[in-house]
């Protein structure tokens, strides 16, 4: 029987996993980031993408891969509005179990007392109709919101000093005799997306939020390096002590 491999529609993802997806030996889903993370809360997913934010909570039950993940360098998730301004007020996040919401609390910077959870495609809608004060932006968003009439208030990775693990793939621990395999043909993915990278582009354009190329490639080019390959495990465990998760002696990663 196939495993099941959950991940989001986002370029990276689809642009890593394209040779595992096209392998058949997986049984796909594509979900958006914080449903992946509220089904690993609920035990559903068997190997998922989640945020490393989320993995803190659901550690009892997941162990992570070292492949496939995605981690920025003085880049992450950032804070817009329609004009210059204070961070605060209705802040717009895209899920509550996100690295990024994460982030948002736990540097202490903002005032975060009324944080208001939207899929991370209507955020940027969301600040221009002014429904919220403010959003934080992931995924393609860092790349369209100056066209689409924003202002950049911070960026959480230059508030970081390091690489941030926004993102890893975990596999539940009732599994992990599979863990060494998956992990190996994740990296294998990767490396022949980074080596053929023509191969996956109309599946990564039929995914896609933002349809425009140069959006795409960017977001690609950012988030497909090599913490995908492998992930930092310095940077996971600073992240994982940084929030305030429930105590948990398991392992962090599957393998060693």
């Amino acid at each position: 029987m196939a495993l099941k491999l959950a991940i989001s529609p986002c370029p990276n993802d689809t642009f890593a996993f394209h040779q595992m997806i096209e392998s058949g030996r997986y049984d796909v889903t594509l979900a958006d980031v914080e449903e992946l993370n509220q089904r690993a809360e609920r035990g559903e997913a068997e190997i998922t993408k989640l945020s490393v934010g989320a993995f803190g909570f659901v550690r009892e039950r997941y162990a992570l891969l070292r492949a496939g993940g995605a981690a920025g360098f003085g880049v992450g998730p950032i804070v817009v509005a329609r004009e210059p301004r204070d961070v605060g007020g209705n802040i717009a996040v895209p899920g509550l179990w996100t690295t990024a919401a994460l982030l948002l609390r736990q540097l202490g910077m903002f005032d975060t007392s009324d944080i208001v959870p939207m899929r991370f495609d209507r955020i940027e809608h969301a600040v221009l109709r002014g429904d919220v004060d403010c959003g934080v932006l992931i995924h393609e968003g860092r790349f369209t919101y100056e066209s689409k009439g924003l202002v950049k208030l911070a960026d959480l990775g230059e508030l970081w000093d390091g690489p941030i693990p926004l993102g890893a793939i975990a596999i539940r621990r009732d599994l992990l005799e599979h863990a060494a395999m998956v992990d190996v043909e994740i990296r294998a993915s990767v490396e022949h997306a980074l080596a053929h990278p023509d191969a996956s582009a109309a599946y990564v354009r039929e995914n896609a939020q933002e349809m425009d190329p140069d959006v795409v490639r960017q977001h690609i080019g950012l988030y497909v390096n090599d913490y995908t390959l492998a992930l930092d495990e310095t940077a996971v465990f600073r992240l994982l002590a940084f929030g305030d998760f429930p105590p948990c002696d398991k392992p962090v990663f599957a393998t060693t």
